[in-house]
């Protein structure tokens, strides 16, 4: 079913898909997933927590409260919610941007611009704005991602050399300062934290599901017994015990809060979190599972309000928990209210046993989750297939790592957005020939055995034409018939096949009807064939249609085009009295209700209906 159907539904609270059929064994294997991916989230939580620069606890809050929404309108069954990396280093800049030191104002923003992110989420998604996930393109999000999984990873060097690095200002002058301060580092932090991170990448592939639990729970368990805290290694420490109590931040502190800073900083964050989510969502679909997009907004945006209220800050789907979530055997979000709820538990009852976990444990963390997100596979298969697709990407990944999340995102949208007008606004056009002994017309620079027609040139459109790339259609047969004269060729005929083209603006149906004059005028007739039913209508509409249909110069073909045009005898529309009525042949071909309206029965109409 489309979300098109969906409308008719009550929404956005209709009853999951998912709900069908739910029972004890679906139950089973839910609860089973949902333990699983719990061990994975509690120190997945607190690393992306210092990463945000918010305190573990605000992650474990983040944690507990997600998923607890987000099954009630969610379509993916097996999407994991809860903190992720790139969230994460966004509210971090976010925080820097506001100025925010104290903890408690740190605390207050981050659950704000949940809020924040909650609210823009579940209005575009009541709005049905699913759509906009197609609009950021793959080597957008390759190069985002890759660039930003590089700032990340940067940012954790200060925690797992135990010393302070510059931050925000650009991954070469991150990696410059981690270079300065090597003579400064802590050598127990750095030993705890490059132990941590070969022990993470030695098991991520054999233990997948059990590699982060065990490493940080070692981790913990050593810090424990042999003191780290007295070593100097930087600790956890003590852990608020409780669930938060739900609230909003303070009225005063609302009308205080800079929102020109907050807003555009919202924004980026539901963007990249939207993304990342379908992504996710997409990779990890059992086959024939639909996800829908407008609902996984709404969803998404249930949860980031939960976050806020309980104390949290922005949340998505993130890949890794996701994964582990799909191939722990989880069949329904389900897995995400045990998983919460187990959070929750710990919460209430084992905070006091983090006490002693490195720091430098969860910057490991999160380095080795975080460069799993650069798909140098994907980048290579990009770079192979279309050179502009690899300069989008590769100008979006240093325009990330040099300048930021924010900016880089920017530049890689608006990349995007350029390359897209430029290749739209210069489209392809192939000149065309028959292949010797059929009716088939191909490119003549790729089929060289096939044959032009003397006097006639046959040019086909593929693309749309509108108000950006008419001109240079008209630039392209001005072209064709100066090079024509040029080699002594007597063009009478500009046959445009017109099969590419499915929409036709204003200005460009103006313009072919200046370039029908111009033609005519230099004593070369413009014929069209293969004209689809939606760019008929909007001919029909200027009266360039009818006009065609009576001089005989529109077909269904591009074969009949050639040979009326080669033909001495004159050039006639339809005789009314013998030929059917144009209407139902509209019909057969796919005109649409718009020129049938226009072109009344027993009026010259030649083929070449909508195809």
């Amino acid at each position: 079913m489309s979300e098109a159907t969906e409308t008719s539904r009550r929404w956005p609270l209709p009853r999951p898909e998912w709900a069908s059929g739910y029972d004890r064994a679906t139950l089973r294997a839910d609860v089973i997933a949902g333990s699983i991916v719990a061990a994975v989230l509690v120190p997945q939580a607190m690393a992306y927590a210092t990463l945000a620069n918010l305190p573990p606890i605000v992650g474990l809050y983040a944690a507990a409260a997600a998923p607890l929404l987000y099954p009630l309108v969610a379509s993916s069954r097996r999407l994991a919610v809860g903190p992720v990396a790139l969230d994460s280093m966004l509210v971090a800049g976010t925080l820097a941007s506001l100025g925010a030191v104290a903890v408690g104002e740190r605390v207050a923003y981050g659950a704000l611009l949940a809020l924040l992110v909650g609210a823009i989420l579940f209005v575009l998604g009541t709005l049905r704005f699913g759509f906009v996930a197609n609009f950021l393109s793959r080597p957008v999000v390759l190069g985002f991602t890759a660039g930003a999984a590089l700032l990340i990873a940067s940012g954790q060097l200060g925690p797992l050399m135990g010393t302070s690095l510059p931050s925000g200002q650009g991954l070469h002058r991150v990696l410059l300062g981690a270079v300065e301060a090597a003579p400064r580092a802590h050598v127990p932090t750095l030993l705890v934290g490059l132990t941590s991170v070969l022990l993470l990448v030695a098991l991520r592939k054999p233990l997948p599901r059990a590699s982060s639990p065990l490493v940080l729970g070692g981790a913990l368990l050593t810090s424990a017994v042999f003191d780290f805290e007295a070593l100097g290694v930087r600790v956890v420490g003590e852990l608020p015990r409780g669930l938060p109590t739900p609230a909003l931040p303070a009225v005063d502190f609302l009308q205080e809060a800079p929102l020109d800073i907050l807003v555009p900083a919202a924004l980026t964050i539901a963007l990249v979190a939207f993304t990342e989510a379908i992504a996710t969502a997409r990779a990890i679909a059992e086959p024939g599972e639909v996800v829908r997009p407008s609902r996984e907004l709404a969803a998404l945006g249930m949860s980031n309000l939960a976050s806020g209220v309980f104390g949290g800050y922005p949340v998505t789907g993130g890949l890794s928990r996701s994964a582990i979530n799909g191939n722990a055997g989880a069949r329904t979000p389900v897995a995400g209210m045990v998983s919460a709820a187990l959070v929750a538990t710990a919460l209430m009852v084992a905070t006091g046993a983090l006490y002693a976990l490195p720091m430098a444990s969860l910057a490991a963390l999160v380095i080795v989750a975080v460069l799993k997100l650069i798909d140098v596979t994907a980048a290579k298969r990009i770079a192979a297939t279309k050179r502009a697709d690899a300069v989008v990407l590769g100008l979006t990944f240093v325009a990330t790592a040099a300048l930021g999340a924010q900016t880089g995102l920017l530049v890689g949208v608006a990349l995007s957005v350029g390359e897209f007008l430029v290749s739209t606004s210069r489209p392809h056009f192939a000149l065309l020939g028959r292949v010797p002994g059929t009716q088939d017309y191909l490119n003549i620079e790729r089929h060289p055995h096939a044959v032009e027609a003397e006097g006639v040139a046959v040019l086909r459109i593929d693309a749309q034409l509108y108000f950006g790339n008419v001109t240079f259609l008209q630039d392209c047969v001005r072209d064709i018939v100066r090079t024509r004269r040029a080699e002594g060729v007597a063009l009478h005929t500009l046959v445009l096949e017109a099969a590419g083209v499915n929409q036709l603006d204003s200005a460009a149906a103006e313009t072919l009807e200046a370039l029908d004059r111009e033609l005519e005028r230099d004593g070369v007739r413009l014929f069209l064939s293969r004209v689809k039913g939606p760019v008929r209508d909007v001919l029909a509409r200027t009266g360039m249609l009818q006009r065609l249909a009576r001089s005989g110069r529109i077909y269904l073909g591009t074969q009949e085009a050639v040979m009326r045009a080669s033909s001495s005898e004159p050039l006639v529309g339809r005789d009314p009295e013998l030929d059917p009525d144009p209407r139902a042949l509209a019909d057969r071909v796919g005109c649409g209700e718009t020129a049938r309206r226009l072109i009344p029965a027993g009026r010259g109409y030649d083929a070449g209906g909508g195809i």
